[in-house]
């Protein structure tokens, strides 16, 4: 095939996992003849990646060529932008924070005054909170239990006292 006929296709990584090989997915819109509504048409072409240097994800140029096997027909003539992705393991995210644990002595001693500094702080705290609790509990004793039943309802202790009354008055 002469090369100015060979057809030239743009479009986008988005599976690399065989040997040698790239599928590149081509994505255009295209008109309903009927309806004239838009249509998403997508072609797949496996692509010849010698050096597999491909990944998902980024912006090929691709040319047409010799059948390379069963179903590849076509190889990349250069990759245009790559992928800005971030290849982020479970495993990894995991190792780096066995690393945050484990930090210098000196930096856990630092850790460790700090530390101290925020007890001795909110034992001060605590200690301002117990004097106003005092406070209020001192308040409180001025009033007398009897004052907080309403009058005209005897109390429990009322009613008992009214009975002893009436048997020392006999």
């Amino acid at each position: 095939m002469a090369k100015s006929m060979r057809k030239v296709r743009v479009g986008s990584v988005v599976r690399t996992g065989m040997e040698k090989t790239a599928v590149v997915e081509s994505v255009w819109k295209q008109r309903h003849r009927l309806y004239r509504k838009q249509m998403r048409r997508v072609a797949r072409y496996r692509v010849h990646d010698p050096l597999n240097q491909c990944q998902v994800g980024d912006l090929v140029r691709i040319e047409e060529t010799r059948p390379i096997s069963k179903t590849k027909h076509w190889r990349i003539l250069e990759i245009m932008q790559r992928r800005q992705v971030a290849d982020v393991q479970p495993i990894e995210l995991e190792a780096d924070a066995e690393i945050v644990v484990d930090q210098p002595e000196d930096t856990l001693e630092e850790s460790r005054e700090d530390a101290g500094d925020v007890a001795a702080v909110a034992q001060a705290d605590d200690a301002q909170a117990d004097d106003t609790e005092e406070e209020a509990d001192t308040g409180s004793d001025d009033d007398s239990p009897s004052d907080s039943v309403e009058e005209g309802e005897p109390s429990g202790d009322e009613s008992g006292d009214e009975t002893n009354d009436e048997e020392t008055q006999e």
